[in-house]
């Protein structure tokens, strides 16, 4: 044969590898609205810049009747290509092939990716399209997966993770999305460790696949996923906007855009939290105001609604923000809350990527479900991950900052760098309401006038404690601003904060109260 012989024999081998399940499968999935594993890799990077590893791959299973069956690529398609101009390593799985099942290959070229982020220091993305495990290959598709799950760990904190749910994602696959930073599910997608049939011969309870392991019911009850897109065209164009914040690794700065660096005083932040201190309000119409074009990637919106995260910049630099949301809650930390804020504190941690802390908060949620269920050990995750953080941190209380839930929201005491207060602020261990009843208890009780004597005791606790300055007066609060003069206070910390270091205690690590 002539080398053009062979080279047309090449492509004509690729062309039809490319081709994945076959042209039918391929109709099948864009029927159902899904792109395939490859149109979601060109959707993601950049033109022309996928370079793809492992298309010839083969499996070695011969049990029931493998043997000699051609699974194209495996059933995964792996490599590296740019997105928005940054490298990153990627695995999809192709549901034409084989249901996207993992077998021992297929599980061995998405660790081959993953161990190109940690080698070149790049972000790893994970698009998951898959039926499970395949059965055929029995053990070794299991081990497949714990290759995967181990891999996973050593690129935690190192480089970020982002995972797609794309189509199912059931049993034990479940569990690499769950070790991994992000999830972004699809509206039609289902992640779930049993399905609904498994789960009715187990214990008689009948649910559907949608309420079982849904987008809404992954993201609103569970917590296991971060975003829920409509289709893969929008969940891919989160996974871009995601990455646009973070850096490539953890050694690395996050990217900084350019700005004009002129900020003017924003008069309606003075007016935007109601003075009254149980009127609700949305604490996300005051981050839009603090930073660059009210361009704000919530995470999680739809989970433990009374603390919102997410990511902004303020003047190109990428800042992460913790806020609480009186209008649900009243901005009170729950089990939940704690959950996703610590969880939320460390990624930026890892990443270097600053943290405002924006505090509007009555206290932790009373109530005997909530200590049934561990509020102390899961409030406690909030006050171990803010002081575990080395990054820089700045907090700004606009309202209520109540008893040991003010600490949690990263008091001056875990080692803030910045806490500013707005004349607002009401500082203390409770509420003048509460604190009034537990002090002055027998006076009230005792007076000719007991409503007339609580409400002067009241404001005298108010002028007293419920007040920045007294705070401010022990050095708890660094300084009291204006409002309106928030974003500059905030652009100037930040950039006389971009080369701090803080070093620890040499440790494995810390033990955080899982």
């Amino acid at each position: 044969m002539s080398i053009e012989e062979k080279i047309k024999g090449l492509n004509d081998k690729k062309s039809k590898l490319k081709l994945g399940g076959g042209r039918s499968k391929i109709d099948q999935q864009h029927a159902q609205g899904s792109l395939t594993a490859r149109e979601r890799i060109e959707t993601l990077v950049d033109k022309d810049s996928f370079q793809e590893i492992g298309i010839f791959a083969r499996h070695r299973c011969t049990n029931f009747g493998m043997a000699g069956k051609e699974l194209p690529a495996e059933g995964v398609v792996t490599g590296a290509g740019s997105v928005g101009g940054r490298m990153v390593h990627l695995a999809s799985q192709d549901f034409t092939v084989a249901g996207g099942s993992a077998g021992e290959v297929h599980s061995d070229k998405i660790v081959q990716a993953m161990l190109g982020s940690l080698k070149t220091g790049t972000p790893f993305v994970f698009m998951n399209d898959s039926g499970g495990a395949r059965i055929q290959e029995g053990i070794d598709s299991l081990a497949g997966y714990g290759k995967v799950f181990y891999h996973n760990v050593m690129l935690s904190g190192v480089v970020p993770q982002i995972s797609l749910i794309c189509g199912p994602c059931a049993g034990g696959a479940a569990y690499s999305p769950a070790l991994t930073d992000f999830i972004i599910q699809t509206a039609k997608a289902r992640m779930f460790i049993t399905g609904p049939s498994v789960i009715k011969e187990a214990t008689g309870e009948e649910i559907s696949a949608e309420e079982l392991g849904g987008p809404l019911s992954q993201m609103n009850h569970s917590g296991v996923a971060h975003f829920v897109a409509e289709n893969d065209l929008v969940a891919l164009r989160i996974c871009k906007k995601l990455l646009s914040y973070l850096p490539s690794n953890n050694i690395e700065d996050p990217p900084q855009l350019e700005s004009d660096d002129v900020i003017v005083p924003d008069k309606t932040l003075n007016s935007i939290v109601p003075s009254e201190q149980k009127k609700a309000y949305d604490v996300r119409n005051v981050i839009a105001r603090l930073i660059d074009g009210g361009d704000f990637l919530e995470v999680q919106p739809l989970f433990a609604g009374n603390i919102v995260v997410g990511f902004g910049r303020i003047l190109g630099r990428s800042v992460g923000i913790v806020a609480n949301q009186p209008s649900v809650l009243a901005g009170a930390l729950d089990i939940n809350a704690s959950d996703k804020g610590a969880r939320f504190v460390r990624f930026c941690n890892a990443f270097n990527i600053p943290l405002v802390t924006l505090v509007d908060v009555p206290g932790f949620l009373p109530g005997v479900q909530q200590e049934k269920g561990g509020i102390i050990r899961h409030g406690a995750k909030m006050l171990f991950a803010y002081s575990a953080a080395t990054v820089p941190k700045i907090t700004v209380i606009m309202r209520k900052a109540y008893g040991g839930a003010f600490l949690a929201m990263c008091g001056k005491e875990l080692e803030t760098d910045r806490v500013f207060a707005w004349p607002s602020a009401e500082i203390a261990v409770m509420g003048p309401q509460g604190a009034v009843n537990v002090i002055f208890r027998n006076e009230i009780a005792q007076a000719e006038d007991p409503k007339k004597k609580r409400d002067e005791l009241i404001a005298s606790y108010q002028g007293t404690f419920a007040t920045p300055y007294s705070a401010a007066a022990r050095r708890d609060v660094d300084d009291i601003i204006e409002p309106a003069d928030t974003r500059r206070h905030l652009a100037m910390t930040l950039d006389i904060l971009s080369t701090k270091r803080e070093f620890r205690p040499m440790k494995k690590h810390g033990l955080i109260p899982l």
